[in-house]
């Protein structure tokens, strides 16, 4: 059964993957850290989604207090899906980035300014020319904090946006679930390939945060 490009299956209806993890390297292409847990005691971590994964991964990496990141599947039912699986719409997951950082260095509130000002939170399921659920806006969130925090700064964002001309936020905000590594060659994709793809685009409004947030 085709799935819609801009409806998300009910897990009844979502393909049944399966229990094997996809395998990917063990550093982080770029920085050298280690790709999967454990990481260290005192990191924090965070999960975004806002478009193809392949430039939203980069925005994070290049940051000061990020320890390290990977690109992979979070927000649907499909257990250890793999991309083509992903982009079928029959899975339910959108394309993510996983964010391991420092909060002595780097606040959350930081994050979500990168996070906002990286695309356009506005378009629903898709990024640009990017189509289907896969594409959607999300904030997957690991504790009351952070959701707090998401919401408070997509509320001041709104106001921005809606001054500047543009449709109401669609990004979903839900709790962090299991997240599901990408394959390999889509780890750190832009730094094994400098002219690859990226399809991310800022509306070009500031995305306002609280000094008092930071680290």
């Amino acid at each position: 059964m085709l799935q819609s490009n801009f409806t998300i299956p009910s897990p009844a209806n979502a393909l049944p993957g399966r229990t094997e993890a996809v395998l990917v390297a063990k550093q982080h292409y770029v920085n050298g850290a280690p790709l999967k847990p454990p990481f260290p005691a005192d990191a924090e971590q965070a999960v975004f989604g806002l478009g193809c994964f392949w430039g939203a991964e980069r925005c994070f990496w290049e940051l000061d207090g990020v320890l390290t990141t990977a690109v992979g599947y979070a927000g649907g039912s499909t257990p250890n899906p793999t991309y083509q699986e992903v982009c079928s719409g029959m899975t339910g997951h959108t394309e993510a980035v996983l964010v391991i950082f420092d909060p002595r260095r780097i606040s959350y509130a930081q994050l979500l300014k990168v996070f906002f000002e990286s695309h356009d939170p506005t378009q629903g399921m898709r990024q640009s020319n990017d189509i289907g659920t896969q594409y959607r806006s999300a904030i997957y969130t690991g504790n009351e904090e952070q959701i707090d925090m998401a919401r408070d700064t997509a509320t001041r964002y709104q106001e921005a946006l809606r001054n500047a001309g543009f449709a109401e936020i669609t990004t979903e905000f839900a709790p962090a679930g299991r997240f599901f590594y990408a394959e390999d060659y889509h780890q750190q994709y832009l730094a094994k390939n400098p002219g690859g793809y990226c399809g991310l685009g800022g509306t070009g409004v500031r995305c306002a945060w609280s000094a008092s947030n930071a680290p």
